[in-house]
C-alpha cells in the first residue's frame, strides 16, 4: 500500500512516539508534537499504539492514496475533505484507490494526525521512525507493507469498536481552555520576585516564528536576581528556558539535548499536547503544580491507551 504527496505542506512528516535513551549521545528524541492525538488515531484503528502516523501542519500536504485503505484523522480540525467531500475526525474512514485527501482551513488546533491501517515500510533508526528533517517532498511515494482484504467490512467493524469516552477525554484535554501547568526548574530560585509574579499571573502567547524545535513566547520580560552563567545541562520537551533578552522559549519535540540558558521549569507531560496545539497569538497563562499531581495525571492518561 502506498500514498503519494501531491503537494507538500510546510512541515509535514512521518512521526511516532519518539526516540528515547539516546540523548546522552546528542541524539534528539523527535516524535509527535501532540502525542495524545497520535495515540488516539492508532487506538481507533486498532493499530500498534506506537505505530508511525502522518503529522500535518497547515497549510498541509495533499495526499493521494494509491490503494484502498482505512485511515483515521485526529488532532487539529483543518476541515479534511476526500475528493472534495468532507470527512469526520476521530473515526475510521474507508478511502478508495486514487482518492485525494486535502485540508481546507485550520479551524481548531495547529497539528493534525493521520493513522493508516497498515505498517509503515521504512526501517526504524534507533527504535523510531521519527527524526528531524524528514519533511515530505512533492510527488514523494510513501510505502506501507500491509494489504487489507475486506476493507469495507473492516471499516464497519472498527466504527463499531469506537470508544466515545476516550475520544472525548482526549479532545477535552488537548483543547480545553485552561492554564498550562508547570513544575519549577533548577533556575526558578534565581528569578527576581517580580519575575515570578509576572510568570504566573500575566498572559503569554506563542510567536509565529516558532517550530518543532521550540516555541518562542511573547509576554512580560523576566529577570534573574543575579545574572548567572549556567553550565550546559540536559533539557527535554517542555523545558522553559529564559533567554538573555528576558524572553522565554519552550523546547518542543525536536529540541536539542543540552542547553545553557536558565532552566526555569517544565510543562507537565499531560499539558504538552495542548500547548503544542496552541496557535500563534493565542493567549494563555502558566500555573504552578506539583510533581505528585503531574505523575498522577500522566499515569491516568497513558493508562487510557493501554500504553
Amino acid at each position: 500500500m502506498s500514498i503519494q504527496i501531491l503537494h507538500k505542506g510546510i512541515a509535514d512528516s512521518i512521526q511516532d512516539i519518539g526516540r528515547y535513551g539516546f540523548q546522552h549521545l546528542g541524539i534528539q528524541p523527535n516524535g509527535c508534537m501532540d502525542i495524545f492525538s497520535a495515540l488516539l488515531a492508532n487506538t481507533i484503528l486498532q493499530n500498534d499504539i506506537k505505530a508511525p502516523v502522518i503529522e500535518l501542519h497547515f497549510p498541509s500536504s495533499e495526499i493521494k492514496f494509491l490503494e484502498e485503505t482505512i485511515i483515521c484523522i485526529t488532532g487539529g480540525n483543518f476541515i479534511p475533505v476526500i475528493n472534495e467531500k468532507s470527512v469526520e475526525l476521530n473515526t475510521p474512514i474507508l478511502v478508495q484507490k486514487n482518492e485525494v485527501l486535502s485540508m481546507l482551513q485550520p479551524m481548531k488546533g495547529k497539528t493534525a494526525y493521520i493513522a493508516i491501517k497498515s505498517d509503515y515500510q521504512e526501517a526504524k533508526w534507533l527504535n523510531s521512525n521519527a527524526y528531524s528533517g524528514n519533511r515530505f517532498e512533492k510527488d514523494q511515494i510513501i510505502s506501507f507493507s500491509k494489504y487489507l482484504p475486506n476493507t469495507s467490512e473492516m471499516a464497519q467493524t472498527l466504527v463499531s469498536m469506537l470508544n466515545p469516552t476516550l475520544i472525548k477525554k482526549v479532545q477535552d484535554l488537548v483543547f480545553m481552555d485552561a492554564p498550562i501547568r508547570i513544575l519549577p526548574g533548577p533556575a526558578w530560585q534565581d528569578l527576581a520576585n517580580n519575575a515570578i509574579t509576572k510568570l504566573i499571573s500575566e498572559p503569554f502567547s506563542i510567536k509565529s516564528q516558532s517550530n518543532r524545535m521550540g516555541f518562542q513566547l511573547v509576554g512580560p520580560s523576566l529577570a534573574l536576581n543575579i545574572p548567572n552563567n549556567y553550565l550546559s545541562s540536559a533539557v527535554t520537551r517542555g523545558t522553559l528556558q529564559l533567554l538573555p533578552s528576558g524572553e522565554l522559549i519552550v523546547l518542543m519535540a525536536d529540541h536539542q539535548t543540552i542547553g545553557g540558558y536558565a532552566n526555569l521549569g517544565q510543562i507537565i507531560l499531560v499539558d504538552l499536547p495542548r500547548f503544542a496545539q496552541m496557535k500563534p497569538g493565542q493567549p494563555f497563562k502558566f500555573v504552578l503544580t506539583n510533581l505528585e499531581t503531574a505523575q498522577t495525571l500522566y499515569r491516568e492518561m497513558y493508562a487510557s491507551f493501554k500504553y
